[in-house]
């Protein structure tokens, strides 16, 4: 059952993400909603590099497989796959703040803005290092630890953000911004550090997945309240 229900899962959430990216670009109305759609759209190709091989992994062990066994014999392809999402996701939360920036107008943010590239950069540098070991089964939770502190404080600083500006405005559309980042942290914290330990824990990458498309959607609600 959660081979295909996770396929099925994987396979809705990459079409649905895209899908709504490539609608919010061909309607833009502001730059806001223009920004948005190429941040879905980077989020779904950037997650379909590890998210399609994992499907593969799903189905090649079939409903009563070893999950194990078949994530090892893909194991290059979706450790490849998580170095791509680890850059992209970075991206995502780079152009969120342009978002964010954009949307409420806010100016003199250098400071913010030198912070929040230092940071990216240091994800994306760390997640380079060899020493990460993407591309076998079991890699070593020391450097996952590493590149993911610069990514935590990344989304620190943007839960801060939208909640410090939403909360002045009656109706904002992107009023639960801040819980939709907090509780994809939440659920997506757990899974580096335990997930190697009990492979269910893998599952709370779902919700994970569900809060980002909540963000998604928010952009999509917005760009419809401006018809």
């Amino acid at each position: 059952m959660r081979v295909i229900m996770e396929s099925i899962f994987d396979i809705i959430y990459l079409l649905g993400v895209v899908g709504m990216g490539i609608y919010l670009l061909k309607n833009s109305k502001n730059k806001v909603t223009k920004l948005y759609g190429w941040m879905a759209v980077i989020l779904g190709a950037g997650d379909a590099f590890h998210l399609i091989p994992r499907v593969i992994a799903l189905l090649s062990a079939g409903p009563n497989g070893d999950l194990t066994s078949a994530f090892i014999q893909y194991e290059v392809s979706m450790g490849f796959g998580k170095a791509v999402t680890s850059i992209t996701m970075t991206v995502f939360y780079l152009i969120l703040y342009i978002i964010w920036k954009e949307y409420y107008q806010v100016k003199n943010t250098k400071t913010i803005s030198i912070v929040l590239l230092v940071l990216a950069a240091v994800r994306i540098i760390v997640g380079l290092f060899p020493q990460n070991m993407w591309l076998v089964h079991n890699q070593p939770l020391d450097w996952a630890i590493y590149r993911n502190i610069p990514f935590a404080i990344m989304g620190i600083i943007m839960i801060y953000l939208f909640y410090n500006e939403s909360r002045k405005r009656a109706n904002d559309p992107f009023k639960w911004m801040w819980l939709a980042i907090t509780l994809s942290f939440g659920f997506y914290i757990p899974v580096v550090l335990w997930s190697d330990v009990n492979q269910a824990i893998g599952l709370l990458m779902i919700p994970k997945t569900l809060a980002y498309v909540w963000v998604v959607v928010m952009g999509l609600q917005y760009q419809k309240s401006l018809n």
